[in-house]
């Protein structure tokens, strides 16, 4: 049965789920049990799981990841929340080092469960230390697996399906998309990690786009259907693996590509993808690929500043208008 509940919802429901059907799955991070975490997404799990089950910890995400990483070689599915995706640069050496490389180190007999979920992006003037979208940093390590569902459907199925995998996965929520509302059915199901879904078909130019840029993307494509431009609008919904097969076909169909990320500029996941895009549809394209991505720049706490140096629905516009040469 479907019914219209938000992302956090969903994030939640997938949550009890998991630890109603096994009881080798557990929480642990900061303020996730009596406060229900710093976005209530855990709010009412610790009344029917109790601490065992949702461990509040002191502020220290190496410890956090660190112990999570030993409990999961150890049999257990640990699923951590750290509480702003900024704050993984202080686990970064367990992430990389460790739940990375662990099943490659021990001849693929190491297996490493870990489900690490963490909001990120900007738009709520919660500035520079908060407010960052860093995904692209891990795509260099080898093991990791990184997922960014844009919807209330999608989180769920790929959330079931990143907890049942046996390698580490880092699970982007962005925190604008909590309190958007989808058809999401009751019972469990997955979402295979590595299959991007066509969002909005088109015919004249390729969006690919990650997280909440997705929303802007379906957003500008509305609105240029009225002049008669069709855009598809792709999204990967894992980055790591990464759809290339879903994404080529849609670019040598429209034969024009516009990548949007909420990352940086230099350095983000694009950067990749635009890459990979000249490399295997190169015959096809018709004008060169266009990025569209945060300013080089801290995330500023003022608001119009904020807005000034995140993508919006006028700078994709921009884009496929220069892509279409319109």
């Amino acid at each position: 049965m479907k019914r219209e509940i938000s992302y956090a919802e969903s994030v939640r429901e997938c949550l009890s789920q998991h630890m109603r059907s096994d009881e080798k799955v557990f929480m642990i991070g900061e303020d996730i049990g009596l406060y229900g975490g710093a976005f209530g997404v855990s709010v009412g799990l610790f009344a029917e799981f109790g601490q065992d089950r949702l461990m509040d910890t002191p502020i220290s995400e190496q410890g956090i990841v660190g112990v999570a990483i030993g409990a999961a070689i150890l049999g257990m599915r640990p699923i951590v929340e750290i509480m702003f995706s900024d704050f993984l640069m202080l686990p970064l050496e367990q992430i990389a080092n460790q739940a990375a490389k662990m099943r490659y180190m021990f001849g693929g007999k190491a297996k490493v469960p870990l489900v690490i979920r963490t909001p990120g992006g900007g738009g709520l003037g919660l500035a520079a230390q908060h407010s960052q979208s860093i995904e692209g940093v891990f795509l260099g390590f080898p093991g990791l697996k990184i997922v960014m569902p844009s919807s209330a459907y999608d989180v769920k199925g790929l959330l079931s399906a990143s907890i049942k995998d046996d390698n580490p996965v880092l699970f982007f929520e962005h925190k604008l998309l909590y309190q958007t509302k989808g058809d999401v059915p009751q019972q469990p199901y997955e979402i295979e990690l590595g299959k991007a879904e066509v969002k909005r078909e088109g015919s004249d130019l390729t969006v690919v786009a990650t997280s909440y840029m997705v929303h802007k993307s379906l957003k500008v494509a509305e609105k240029l259907a009225g002049e008669g431009i069709s855009v598809e609008v792709v999204d990967p919904r894992t980055i790591k693996p990464l759809d290339m097969e879903t994404i080529a076909e849609s670019v040598k169909k429209t034969g024009k590509a516009v990548l949007v990320e909420e990352a940086c500029y230099t350095g983000g996941f694009t950067c990749y993808l635009a890459a990979e895009i000249s490399r295997l549809c190169f015959d096809w394209l018709d004008a060169p690929v266009q990025r569209v991505a945060s300013l080089d720049c801290s995330i500023p706490y003022e608001h119009n500043l904020e807005n000034a140096v995140i993508p919006d629905e006028e700078k994709i516009e921009k884009a496929i208008r220069e892509a279409l040469n319109k």
